[in-house]
């Protein structure tokens, strides 16, 4: 009886591991066509959940010429303007890419591969070469 439910566990697996494998694999570089202001808030939205972080302004180019989108993190300051967590030497950006998976844009936060946000509001096209 174990051995039977442990080769059930196995096969069903081995059945939904390549699912899952396969869902990012067909993922496409994207740009956004025809943005409008319903999809740069929802592309804004997206960053600002992915960052914990309150507004930030984005182009409203964004993401329509390139499928990559660096963000500087702003320092936070005191009273005075000094930086609040000491000096940030190399501090890269915080990378986001849109890729299109079947017929949806999906925004990824390279920091955070597992961070899939689905654009509902965004038209997407794959991104030139």
């Amino acid at each position: 009886m174990k051995a039977a439910l442990s080769m059930m566990i196995i096969a069903t697996g081995a059945i939904l591991l390549p699912g899952c494998a396969t869902s990012s694999s067909r993922d496409v570089p994207a740009v956004i066509v025809n943005p409008t202001p319903q999809s740069r808030a929802e592309l804004s939205v997206a960053v600002q959940r992915a960052l914990h972080s309150g507004p930030i302004p984005l182009a409203d180019d964004a993401l329509t010429q390139s499928s990559l989108l660096p963000i500087d993190r702003i320092p936070r300051r005191d009273s005075r303007g000094r930086l609040l967590n000491g000096l940030e030497i190399g501090r890269k950006p915080e990378m986001f890419r849109l890729v299109k998976s079947g017929n949806s844009c999906v925004l990824i936060h390279d920091a955070v591969d597992h961070l899939r946000q689905v654009l509902t509001a965004t038209k997407c096209r794959p991104a030139p070469p």
